[in-house]
């Protein structure tokens, strides 16, 4: 990956530990949870991370690769809840890496790296990734039409680091509905460009066609009005520690934050985005 998309993934996860801390819950999952017989933030994101070990198949003699770890909880669950004896993370972030090995987890190793140039000493089981593939591509790669074979490549490689039967466990951020008025483009362009510079999340349609000819699509769940719930409990935890955060780091991180989060909750709530979760079965 270019310093430029480096530089990208530090703007949108390496601002501080702490101040993630501060408001995502106990594991530091940041992706959406699953609400369905929970109001705690903490239940709702293991009840996500249930999900997408059952929908990757995910046993305690599986190997696991989790691609774009974040800080860990997945991993984390992994070997807490489901006895994985052995799991691999991978992660271009540094504060991310540097919190996977502060966390110190029985049979779990990690790697600061791009995915492009990731190689496995050896093929997993199951894959899982929960909102990485939003990083796959970009606007320009949208509009100078490479999005579909960049996200292939990610399929295929996949495909490559693992065994026949294998199972994958993907979460997914999408473009649903376009913006209606020009400040609901406006506040989703802006989230975009200043939270997370150089992503964009896929289309439901472009998942299907680029994991088609590597990955036999199983299950399928939405959960859009899921992801607008996590990101209102989101804001309601930032708020209360709005005077800490304008303290410790600045005005701006605290308003910047309120308002993407504020842009989340609208967007989930128009339709403009949804989420998916997906198993995928590996074609042999």
């Amino acid at each position: 990956m270019s310093a430029d998309s480096k530089a990208d993934v530090a703007v949108a996860y390496d601002v501080d530990n702490e101040f993630f801390r501060l408001w995502l819950d106990e594991g530091m999952s940041y992706s959406c949870g699953v609400w369905d017989h929970t109001d705690d933030l903490d239940e709702a994101q293991a009840a996500k991370l249930a999900v997408i070990h059952e929908f990757a198949g995910i046993t305690p003699s599986s190997r696991v690769l989790d691609i774009g770890c974040g800080w860990g909880g997945n991993l984390e669950s992994m070997v807490r809840d489901r006895g994985v004896a052995q799991a691999h993370g991978i992660t271009l972030s540094e504060a991310q890496y540097a919190e996977v090995l502060r966390r110190e987890l029985p049979g779990v190793t990690a790697d600061c790296v791009d995915y492009r140039d990731y190689q496995p000493d050896s093929p997993f089981d199951a894959v899982t990734s929960i909102c990485m593939i939003e990083h796959v591509c970009s606007v320009d790669d949208v509009r100078s039409g490479r999005a579909g074979a960049k996200y292939q490549d990610y399929f295929r490689r996949a495909h490559e680091w693992t065994r026949p039967g294998a199972r994958f466990g993907l979460q997914t951020i999408l473009r649903d509905r376009i913006p209606r008025s020009s400040e609901a483009i406006q506040e989703l362009a802006w989230a975009s460009n200043h939270i997370f510079p150089g992503g964009l999340a896929p289309r439901i349609e472009e998942i299907v066609v680029a994991s088609a000819p590597y990955w036999e699509l199983i299950q399928l769940r939405t959960r859009r009005l899921d992801y607008q719930r996590t990101c209102a409990e989101w804001r309601t935890r930032l708020r209360r520690h709005e005077a800490l955060i304008r303290e410790r780091w600045s005005d701006q991180l605290f308003e910047d934050y309120d308002r993407y989060l504020t842009a989340c909750v609208n967007g989930f709530g128009r339709r403009e985005i949804s989420l998916a979760q997906w198993s995928l079965r590996r074609i042999d």
